[in-house]
């Protein structure tokens, strides 16, 4: 004979409330103002790398000025300009995380200052992005490195063939 559950009970889990003890606070505190130093770092990168962008292509462009016409090689105007956009886009693969990183830092000292659960969770959300467009990052970079020792042992094959 089975015994009939009602499913429309809670859980005792779902009844559970979580409850931050002071010994807690006290590390989401510490590592809200790490997670805020090291977004500020990520702000100063990102500038560093857009400025890098701003110089690279200019300077490559200006090499491919200077250079007549059949020693420019990989110094023509072109490859100054796609050296800005690798560049920049680096620099937008580099803020989303780093937003992320500092929008939970602001979130959970805002949460600690005001001891408001809703901002908690919020900030928790911002740090679920940041880990995931990081996680998502490593998996793309991963692969592209894949693609590139695949491309290169076929290349070295293709060439001792010869």
């Amino acid at each position: 004979m089975e015994e009939m559950v009602d499913l429309s009970e809670e859980s005792t889990f779902e009844e559970f409330e979580l409850q931050v003890n002071e010994s807690a606070k006290g590390f989401l505190k510490e590592a809200a103002k790490w997670a805020y130093f090291l977004s500020v770092l990520g702000y100063i990168g990102v500038g560093f790398i857009v400025l890098a962008a701003i110089f690279a292509g200019a300077i490559f462009t200006t090499i491919g000025h200077m250079m007549p016409m059949e020693q420019m090689g990989m110094f023509s105007s072109a490859f100054g300009i796609m050296m800005t956009v690798v560049y920049l886009l680096i620099a937008g693969l580099y803020f989303f995380p780093i937003y992320y990183l500092n929008r939970f830092a602001s979130n959970l000292k805002a949460a600690l200052r005001d001891n408001n659960s809703a901002t908690l969770a919020n900030s928790f959300g911002y740090l679920k992005s940041h880990y995931k467009f990081i996680g998502i990052l490593a998996l793309i970079t991963l692969c592209f490195y894949g693609l590139i020792i695949i491309f290169i042992s076929i290349a070295a094959i293709a060439t001792g063939l010869r």
